[in-house]
C-alpha cells in the first residue's frame, strides 16, 4: 500500500510563499513517509509547470515515485515530451511514474485544446498514440506511423534508465477510459466520489485486461482523493469549501459530487480511505484541502501520522480476501 502526496504547485495552493519552499516541501514530505510525490498540470491557473517541478525534486529525494496527476500530453509536442520524461527518470535513478489524461469537457479541458491549437476532436485517440510513440522512442524506435501521428527518420532520442520506460496509467472513469486503461495502461489514478464507484471500475478495468490477453495485476489500481483532517468537523467543511472554491470555482457540495474527498478526524479519514482499499485501491495520492504552505504542512503532518494505520487495515482487508475469496 503507497500512499502519496499532491504538492501544492498552483499560486492558490502555496499563498504568499516562495515557491522555491515546495522543494523542500517534498523533501519534508519524503522525511514524513510519503511514498510518492506527484504534481498536476495546467494552464488554466498560474502554477510552477509540472515537469519543471519533478526535475527540481529528482536530484533533491532519494527513493520517493515522481508522478503527474494527470499530465495533458497535448500541451507539449510528443517527441520533445518524451525526451523530457526520458531526463527525469534518468534524473531520478528511475523513479518516474505518468499519469496522462485527455483534458475534460467544459473550462477546465477544451480552452486548453485552442491554446494548444489542436482539435479537440480525436483527443482520446491523440492521447493513446502520444503514449504509444513516448514508449516506441524510449525502445529506440527511428520511425512511428500512426492514424495522427506520423514521424520518419526520428533521430536519436533520450533513453530512460528503464527499459520500456516509466510506467504510464491513465485518469479518468469513463466506459471508455475503464476499457483503454485494461488495454493499454500501466495504472489507474480516477477519483469517484464513492467506493462503490471505484470497485465497479476497477472491475471492468480488470475484465479489459483480460480481454486483452493481460494479467490484473500489471494495472496499478490508484486513487486520487483530496483530504481534510479536521477535529472541528464544521471546521474543516468550510476550510474545504474555501479550497474548492479557489481551485475550480465552485463550492465543496458540487466538488463532491464528481471527484473523491475525505473528511473529519484522524479516525474518520482512516475509516474513509479504509473503504477505498476494501475497493481495491494500492496506491492513494493524497491532495491536501488547505490553501497556503503552512496550513498544507499542518495537513502533511497530520495525514502521515494516518499512514501505519492506513496500511495495516489495507493489509488485513487483503489477508481477510485471501482467506476468503468469494468476496473478491
Amino acid at each position: 500500500m503507497d500512499i502519496g502526496v499532491l504538492l501544492p504547485t498552483g499560486t492558490a495552493q502555496w499563498g504568499a510563499a516562495d515557491p522555491r519552499e515546495l522543494i523542500t516541501f517534498g523533501q519534508y514530505a519524503e522525511r514524513l513517509g510519503f511514498s510518492s510525490l506527484f504534481v498536476n498540470d495546467s494552464l488554466i491557473s498560474p502554477r510552477i509547470e509540472a515537469l519543471t517541478m519533478l526535475a527540481a525534486l529528482a536530484p533533491v529525494t532519494e527513493a520517493v515515485t515522481l508522478g503527474t496527476a494527470a499530465l495533458m500530453p497535448f500541451l507539449r509536442r510528443p517527441i520533445q515530451a518524451a525526451q523530457s520524461l526520458a531526463s527525469i527518470d534518468l534524473l531520478s535513478g528511475g523513479r518516474l511514474t505518468v499519469t496522462v489524461g485527455a483534458g475534460f469537457p467544459g473550462r477546465f479541458g477544451r480552452p486548453l485544446y485552442a491554446l494548444s491549437e489542436l482539435p479537440w476532436a480525436g483527443r482520446f485517440g491523440r492521447l493513446d498514440e502520444t503514449v504509444a510513440l513516448w514508449r516506441a522512442l524510449w525502445d529506440g524506435a527511428e520511425a512511428f506511423h500512426g492514424e495522427i501521428l506520423r514521424f520518419d527518420d526520428i533521430p536519436l532520442t533520450t533513453r530512460p534508465l528503464r527499459a520500456g520506460g516509466p510506467p504510464v496509467w491513465l485518469g479518468g472513469a469513463t466506459p471508455a477510459a475503464l476499457a483503454r486503461t485494461g488495454r493499454l495502461y500501466d495504472g489507474w489514478l480516477p477519483y469517484p466520489p464513492a467506493p462503490a464507484d471505484y470497485a465497479s471500475g476497477l472491475r471492468d478495468v480488470h475484465q479489459a485486461a483480460a480481454d486483452a490477453g493481460r494479467a490484473a495485476a500489471d494495472i496499478t489500481p490508484a486513487l486520487f482523493v483530496t483530504v481534510r483532517i479536521d477535529n472541528d468537523g464544521e471546521s474543516g467543511r468550510q476550510a474545504l469549501d474555501d479550497y474548492a472554491r479557489a481551485t475550480y470555482g465552485m463550492p465543496l457540495e458540487e466538488l463532491q459530487k464528481i471527484q473523491a474527498v475525505v473528511t473529519g478526524s484522524a479516525n474518520q479519514v482512516v475509516e474513509a480511505l479504509g473503504r477505498y482499499t476494501a475497493a481495491g485501491a494500492r496506491h492513494i495520492v493524497a491532495r491536501l484541502g488547505a490553501l497556503d504552505l503552512h496550513s498544507q504542512r499542518d495537513q502533511l503532518e497530520r495525514i502521515a501520522d494516518l499512514i501505519p494505520a492506513v496500511q495495516g487495515a489495507s493489509e488485513l482487508k487483503g489477508e481477510y480476501r485471501a482467506r476468503c475469496p468469494r468476496q473478491n
